[in-house]
């Protein structure tokens, strides 16, 4: 058994298990899930460097990936620690050596307070976010019936978003609870601009986080914050330009750890969030290059039933379908990375659970060296990484000959 064959061997039902080589044309059961290790490392350097020219810690949403190996990358390219979900996905974090744990969600419900317990007897970091006087009440009972202390950041939301005060008093007024809660430490202050829409985003995210500084510095000037490195964490993956420069020019380092947490930079995509970097860029264009997409999904044409229509074996089962996935490349079965042969004009209009139905054009069957065959082996990519990363127990990383580095197992 090769070294890579013995890294998946022992999640036995794994899409893309390796069983004869380690070459992504010849030896991988497809589809397969892939990462192309040059993006991904211009990814991390490039985000990592982000956040350090603008005074702010990086604690990368780990949901979008769960991949120990990921996060692993991540933290040695200088991130502060990981951002989670739930308390399942603490917990995995935490057993592959994660420390600084940021949950940016209400812990609700004795179950998930016991696994946050649990973490933080072990010696985790933890932090997560509140914005109601019953959860406050119910982890401070929690929390002091296991003799134990719970860091809480107060999260901030808008009217008509999803959780989080929806005022500076209802903040003010939760933070005072808090002080009053002796199992609760309040370590700052929360937010998401994702949730932020209207008919000028770009000018509703400025206004909303401007105003996570005002709060921040109100609770700071009431000296209701009890931790002595207070954090003010915001931004996802396609606005942290705006949360991160205004962070910076509030000059809030100078009483708040500033945290940004995207997700998706790691492999980036070829949809919502290619759209979301060309805004990055035209707001920023002193930003160097920006963001590469580093996840693909291999997948093999099954069946050519009728002209035009290729079935690929390919499905919702497969690959994120926020938007349609998007044909990038084909080759010939046991070819080379070298030898790609032409999508042009491939259309994905339709995806079932295990089959992508493919438009094709005149073209497509005319010339003998590029005609369609069953077997072809087509790269696609995919919107949104997040859902496409779940739906894998083992990620393929790969170079640019595609040859197979490592396989990465996943935590979901």
């Amino acid at each position: 058994m090769s070294e890579v064959q013995a890294a998946s061997a022992p999640w036995g039902c794994d899409k893309g298990t390796i069983e004869t080589s380690p070459d992504l044309l010849s030896g991988v059961s497809l589809p397969a899930a892939v990462v192309f290790e040059a993006p991904l490392s211009h990814n991390l350097e490039w985000m990592q460097r982000f956040a350090t020219d603008h005074g702010a810690r990086l604690a990368p949403h780990g949901k979008t990936t769960m991949t120990p190996a990921l996060f692993q990358r991540q933290l040695d390219a200088g991130a502060w620690g990981i951002t989670l979900a739930t308390a399942p996905q603490c917990r995995a974090a935490f057993a592959h050596g994660v420390r600084h744990l940021l949950m940016a969600n209400q812990v609700v419900g004795e179950a998930n307070m016991a696994i946050v317990a649990d973490l933080i007897e072990a010696g985790a970091d933890f932090y997560c976010v509140v914005d109601s006087v019953a959860n406050v009440r119910q982890l401070g009972h929690y929390f002091a019936a296991r003799d134990l202390r719970l860091q809480v950041l107060i999260e901030l939301g808008v009217e008509g978003g999803r959780c989080g005060c929806r005022d500076h008093d209802q903040v003010l007024a939760l933070a005072e609870l808090i002080d009053s809660a002796p199992a609760l430490v309040l370590a700052g202050l929360e937010g998401y601009e994702g949730v932020v829409h209207g008919d000028n985003p770009e000018t509703a995210i400025r206004r909303y986080a401007w105003h996570l500084v005002e709060v921040a510095q109100a609770l700071d000037h009431d000296g209701l914050i009890e931790s002595p490195t207070p954090l003010i964490t915001a931004s996802g993956s396609a606005w942290y330009d705006l949360v991160a420069g205004i962070f910076h020019e509030a000059h809030l380092g100078e009483h708040f750890v500033p945290v940004l947490r995207p997700g998706c930079y790691v492999v980036h995509d070829h949809g919502i969030y290619r759209q979301a970097q060309r805004g990055v860029l035209g707001r920023r264009p002193d930003l160097e290059r920006g963001l590469l997409p580093a996840l693909e999904v291999f997948a093999q044409v099954q069946s050519l039933p009728e002209p035009g229509l290729a079935i690929v074996a390919l499905g919702k089962r497969d690959i994120g379908f926020d938007h349609l996935p998007e044909p990038l490349r084909r080759y010939r079965e046991g070819g080379s990375a070298e030898h790609t042969l032409s999508v042009r004009g491939w259309k994905v209009a339709r995806l079932m659970d295990q089959h992508a139905f493919l438009r094709l054009p005149e073209e497509a069957t005319e010339s003998r060296n590029s005609e369609v065959r069953v077997g072809d082996i087509v790269a696609f990519g995919a919107s949104h990484p997040c859902l496409t990363f779940d739906k894998w127990r083992s990620i393929a990383l790969v170079d640019d000959k595609l040859q197979v580095l490592a396989m990465m197992p996943t935590c979901f």
